[in-house]
């Protein structure tokens, strides 16, 4: 069972959308920039042509002409050079003639037009060359996709940020609800149960009868330990200072009991002192946890090794078995809620020992290493104290 499969399609779907979407717009704006380059480089090739037919008969009427010309093109930067060298006039950034007189700026204009890959147009009369580059206009259409690029990854990016947050608070919180639920359905029948165990202790004399009405007890009651697990989650658990040792071989003792007699647990240690601040209720059901589904993956038959050791700052846990192993792409996507490869269960497990271990103890919970058909280690990181 992976109810997120559907919603992984969808993303791909909607991711490949929004790329195709901007490319569209890249390749648009591409179109139009080469287009209003190549139609600014037709205005001053005509203004050049224009200017060397008028300047050839050097009249008034002509240079008239020409300044109502050099006012239809005002918005193109463009600088003429006489034969000799000279600067002969000018327009920077809407800016003619007039307003700038340094003859070493307009120079350095010139190198730096040339440095832009722009080569001057040869004309006749008034100038020799006529000097251009692309208007403001164009320069800002150049860049206009990639800060719509920009803007549109922004706005998506925190989009999704935004719903992955609401919908995982939202996850967190029927989670939760479910939890404290079935925790209070639970209490009615174990109180009940209990109640008659207490009575058959009353009635029953038979010694090995009796053993068996204890261990009923001792089911029941962690049955009433479960029911206590649950309903502390979505609520701040106390956490204290434990022996992990101790905590780790409790959890051994109680899952090779129920285990099949072919699976072998072996716990291997490394730390002289390995105290650390958990809740050992919920720190338990973590481990009983992995070790289920380490149980569930091995067929009866296996091994199950816990390492505990020191990792810089951290303690660390790691349980090896040596069942059917976790395809990597999965490494993730079995910590999330409703994720399950059996027929049976919620897919929950795994969620929720990831939010005991990262959310209230501050650690962390990972699929260490996986290889399919010889089994899977899962890592537990504890802050040392």
């Amino acid at each position: 069972m992976d109810i997120y499969n559907q919603t992984s399609r969808w993303k791909i779907l909607l991711a490949l959308a929004a790329l195709a979407f901007m490319s569209f717009i890249l390749i648009y704006t591409w179109i139009i920039t080469s287009r209003l380059a190549e139609r600014e480089k037709d205005i001053v090739g005509m203004f050049k042509i224009i200017s060397s037919e008028m300047f050839a008969a050097d009249n008034e009427r002509d240079l008239a002409a020409f300044s109502l010309l050099m006012e239809r093109v005002n918005h193109i930067p463009i600088i003429f050079e006489s034969e000799k060298g000279t600067l002969q006039g000018w327009n920077l950034n809407g800016e003619s003639d007039a307003p700038i007189t340094d003859q070493e700026f307009l120079t350095k204009s010139i190198e730096d037009f040339k440095g832009e890959g722009y080569e001057p147009l040869e004309a006749l009369g008034y100038a020799n060359k006529v000097w251009y580059k692309n208007t403001q206009l164009y320069d800002r259409l150049v860049f206009f996709p990639y800060l719509t690029l920009l803007f549109a990854t922004l706005f998506v990016g925190l989009g999704y940020y935004l719903f992955n947050s609401a919908r995982n608070s939202e996850q967190s919180r029927v989670w939760a609800g479910m939890a404290k639920e079935t925790a209070h359905q639970l209490g009615t029948p174990i109180s009940a149960i209990l109640a008659w165990i207490e009575h058959l202790k009353l009635e029953v004399t038979d010694e090995n009868q009796l053993e068996i009405v204890e261990e009923l007890r001792n089911d029941v009651t962690r049955l009433e330990l479960v029911a206590d697990r649950f309903s502390k989650i979505g609520s701040e658990p106390d956490l204290s200072k434990v022996q992990i040792v101790d905590q780790l071989n409790e959890c051994i003792v109680y899952m090779d009991r129920r285990a099949p007699k072919r699976v072998s647990f072996e716990f291997e240690n490394s730390v002289p002192s390995p105290f650390a601040m958990i809740n050992s209720h919920l720190f338990n059901w973590v481990v009983e946890n992995i070790y289920r589904n380490a149980l569930d993956s091995m067929d009866g038959s296996g091994s199950i090794t816990t390492k505990l050791y020191e990792d810089g700052d951290s303690l660390a846990i790691d349980i090896t078995d040596t069942g059917k192993g976790i395809p990597s792409s999965k490494f993730k996507t079995i910590f999330q809620p409703g994720y399950s490869t059996k027929t049976r269960g919620w897919g929950l497990g795994l969620s929720l020992a990831k939010r005991i271990i990262e959310n209230y103890h501050k650690g962390k919970i990972f699929v260490k290493e996986s290889k399919l058909d010889n089994g899977t280690t899962f890592a537990i990181r504890l802050p040392k104290i």
